[in-house]
């Protein structure tokens, strides 16, 4: 299975620039995408007459048109289908049950599973996360979210799974090109990072690090680079896309890649995709 995910940045505009295509060339079996902003017409009008027209589209839309919204493209239909991180309130700590109560169709979190060669699904989920703030409601807002994402992992339905996606954190200072600058700015704040911390020891697997081993960029390339300044040409980024698998799937990822544009001018996100390659026969 070979599973590539982007924050497209929108669709319309990344199928301007070449994203679909770059996207169809990847070979993929399932392709997740954030930041789709589109309704379920205007995607699939993108997607006609590309090598995805055919594919199985599981697309969760934001309430609130142009913002947000999530998706997974599947060579083969899926067995189970989810629309938002169902998550019971009562599980959440008090505190957090109202701010993640306001991301109800926000277009954050699309779920599948697929049926595998070996009898056990795949779960794959399509997950966009909140950029928040450095405080007050966006932080509270972010944090609970973060909250009800660790209590889908502790509840997932086996621990044959894998979430992608923009995570809007940075884990580590290896995770970004200037990490002292940056410790006070929202996706680098100590309490998000935690809540990685909380994922890994729980058996949660970062699977481009675990492939790629310890170090700063070129060990593990970043993923995304503001369209502004030299960012890019600098590679002044920050690595806040993931592969987080569970120890019933990480083990059998083989390989992985990071699809950085050769040049600036031939970006079509500010985000790079993420191709993971893993030993599990689906459909």
């Amino acid at each position: 299975m070979r599973l590539v995910s982007a924050n497209v940045n929108g669709i319309r505009a990344a199928a301007r620039r070449g994203g679909l295509d770059a996207l169809a060339a990847a070979d993929a079996d399932v392709v997740a995408l954030q930041e789709v902003r589109a309704t379920g017409a205007q995607l699939a009008e993108q997607l006609r007459g590309t090598p995805f027209e055919d594919w199985a589209v599981t697309h969760a839309e934001a309430a609130t048109l142009g913002r947000a919204g999530v998706a997974l493209l599947t060579r083969t239909p899926p067995t189970r289908r989810a629309f938002t991180l169902d998550v019971p309130a009562q599980v959440l700590p008090p505190a957090h049950r109202e701010p993640f109560a306001a991301f109800a169709d926000s277009g954050r979190w699309v779920e599948i599973d697929l049926a595998a060669a070996d009898g056990d699904p795949v779960t794959v989920v399509s997950a966009y996360m909140p950029k928040g703030g450095p405080d007050g409601p966006l932080l509270a807002g972010k944090l609970a979210f973060l909250e009800a994402v660790s209590a889908w992992f502790d509840r997932a339905p086996s621990d044959r799974f894998v979430v992608v996606g923009d995570v809007n954190v940075a884990h580590t200072e290896h995770d970004l090109k200037n990490a002292k600058g940056n410790v006070r700015k929202p996706g680098f704040l100590p309490v998000e990072r935690a809540y990685l911390d909380r994922w890994f020891a729980g058996g949660v697997v970062d699977v481009a690090r675990a492939l790629a081993g310890p170090g700063p960029g070129p060990h593990c390339p970043y993923t995304w680079w503001s369209w502004r300044g030299k960012a890019f040409d600098n590679d002044a980024g920050w690595r806040i896309d993931y592969h987080l698998a569970g120890p019933g799937l990480a083990p059998r990822a083989t390989y992985f890649t990071v699809g950085r544009a050769s040049a600036y001018d031939l970006r079509w996100s500010d985000h790079a995709a993420i191709a993971v390659d893993y030993d599990v026969a689906i459909g």
